[in-house]
């Protein structure tokens, strides 16, 4: 891979070298397939998202500015990407899939089971922010994207982006809550039984 910067990389494509696009790929495919996985909770659909992202980085290339960072424009279009993605489905009437299972190594077979359980009740807490809160919050903690970043992809100061994230992690521990005391009152197989 070279040491050229994303800017570096950005412009060569942009003046018809598209083979660089490749290694903007190579740089960026992970974090925006982790961040679609939060964002929309469907893994096929991720690795779909995360191919239209680049196919519009090619279609879309001439309104890169190389006296910008490329980060927030990519993230922009993902964030389009997404939000295409959102009302698709709501058009087709789309039932949400399980949440996407992430890799554990846990040492034994209990700590699995709970570290399993917590992430799956944090997965289905997130799934259940508003798109706009779920967006910032996924961009801020998952994508470890700067405020500043991240105000000009939303078109916002780098404070008030501080504000959302922090309402964000607010519903979400809300939202978790609930879930948490949802399922505790849950009558188990073993409860649930006339004695």
């Amino acid at each position: 891979m070279s040491t050229a910067t994303d800017k570096e990389l950005m412009v060569s494509v942009q003046r018809g070298d598209v083979a660089r696009l490749g290694e903007l790929f190579e740089r960026h495919h992970r974090r925006l397939y982790h961040t679609f996985v939060r964002l929309v909770n469907d893994r096929a659909a991720s690795e779909d998202l995360v191919q239209e992202v680049f196919v519009r980085m090619l279609r879309y290339r001439d309104t890169y500015r190389s006296d910008a960072e490329f980060g927030p424009w990519m993230f922009t279009l993902a964030r389009n990407v997404a939000h295409d993605h959102r009302q698709s489905r709501k058009r087709l009437r789309l039932v949400d899939q399980e949440p996407a299972d992430v890799a554990d190594e846990a040492p034994g077979a209990a700590q699995r089971l709970e570290d399993e359980q917590t992430r799956r009740r944090l997965d289905r807490a997130l799934a259940s922010l508003p798109p706009d809160r779920r967006e910032v919050l996924s961009l801020a903690r998952f994508s470890d994207m700067p405020y500043e970043d991240i105000g000009a992809i939303v078109g916002a100061t780098p404070g008030a982006v501080k504000v959302r994230v922090h309402r964000a992690l607010n519903d979400l521990r809300a939202a978790y809550a609930n879930i948490v005391e949802r399922e505790d009152r849950r009558p188990t197989a073993e409860n649930s039984h006339d004695v």
